[in-house]
């Protein structure tokens, strides 16, 4: 291995054993990497075998052929106190762990090292309080697993699997419990860690937001078993984002990062404006089913007769200001709420408090 690289696979199959009814193989030939220092984020459909990849490079379950190579070495042929030391993981399904505390959980991370007594030494107890450290949940040291909030039991779970000390990390839907400041705070939380500790950090989510604003590194698993492996911004643009999540009446816009579904258009509106109100103006009536386009994206005389009316933005009083001229007629609005009520209402709606006059 050559890079950083800690592991990485050759000509890796995954999927089910069935003795007589021959193997289910959810993905074949799969050939990618993960270097020291990088978060890696694994999405894909449902179905399209992201937990049976995460689950088969834990060693949780045997490949169906090829070769997982971790520290130069064959995965199968580590001893399980040795796989420890190298790769840690976190599951999604929520583990019973009785009346442990949060420092009593963590210590467990220490099990590799400790031997058949599980005593802690000097050195583990230092771990075990860098590690809660480190999560930032020294607080939760001494709280009782059964009395935390998903969002803290998911610091706690991490701070165990980071007292492995491991060079890998695997993290099964880690956000998948959490509402959305706890789900920004741990994706947070990770990226540091690959940093700061140069461990090679993958999870899989389906919070494509968070994944394309904080992962180094993307793996795109399709349904039909193809791997894409590349920086975000390189997979959305030579397409692989549409390859991998095109369903029926779904598109994923290059633009704006975001998907979004299908639909005919109800009219096309010219936008005139700049800056966040804009931004948001725009989404807006795309949702109500509008084409909304700048006025250097119309093209020639033939777009312009298209155009159903135009859109300005501006600030008035400290807040923006929304003016909608269609056939000449124009209507401000003081919210994007009123605006879109309007023109769902084909006009003759929000002609009281949705007005700017």
């Amino acid at each position: 291995m050559t890079g950083g690289t800690v592991l990485q696979t050759d000509a890796l199959s995954i999927g089910y054993r069935r003795a007589r009814r021959g193997d289910v193989v959810i993905a074949r030939d799969l050939d990618f990497s993960l270097r020291a220092g990088e978060l890696v984020c694994l999405l894909g459909p449902n179905g399209a075998g992201k937990s049976t990849l995460m689950r088969t490079l834990a060693r949780l379950q045997p490949s169906l052929s090829g070769q997982i190579w971790l520290d130069d070495r064959p995965l199968d042929d580590l001893r399980p106190g040795q796989l420890a030391r190298r790769l840690s993981i976190v599951l999604t399904e929520r583990v019973d762990v009785g009346a442990m505390s949060g420092y009593g959980l963590v210590g467990l991370g220490r099990h590799p090292y400790t031997g058949w007594t599980g005593t802690l030494n000097e050195q583990d107890e230092r771990i075990v309080q860098w590690a809660l450290q480190a999560v930032r949940a020294q607080d939760l040291a001494d709280r009782l697993i059964v009395e935390m909030s998903d969002g803290e039991r998911q610091k706690v779970f991490i701070a165990r699997a980071l007292a492995q000390q491991p060079r890998v990390m695997l993290l099964d839907e880690p956000t998948a419990f959490l509402d959305l400041p706890r789900r920004v705070e741990v994706m947070d939380l990770l990226r540091r860690l690959a940093n700061e500790n140069r461990q090679a950090i993958l999870l899989s989510t389906h919070d494509l937001d968070l994944a394309l604003r904080n992962a180094d590194r993307l793996w795109l698993l399709s349904a039909e078993g193809e791997l894409f492996d590349g920086a975000p911004e390189d997979l959305i643009l030579n397409g692989a984002f549409e390859r991998v999540f095109s369903a029926e009446g779904v598109t994923f816009d290059r633009e704006h990062g975001s998907f979004h579904t299908r639909q005919e258009t109800c009219g096309r509106l010219l936008l005139h404006g700049d800056g966040v109100a804009a931004f948001w103006a725009r989404r807006a009536l795309e949702r109500i089913g509008y084409a909304v386009e700048k006025e250097v994206e119309i093209e020639g005389p033939a777009g312009q007769d298209s155009v159903l009316g135009a859109i300005s933005v501006h600030m008035q009083d400290g807040g923006p200001v929304y003016s909608l001229d269609i056939a000449g007629r124009m209507d401000s609005f003081a919210t994007l709420d009123a605006l879109t009520t309007f023109l769902r209402q084909g006009g003759a709606g929000g002609e009281t408090d949705a007005k700017v006059d």
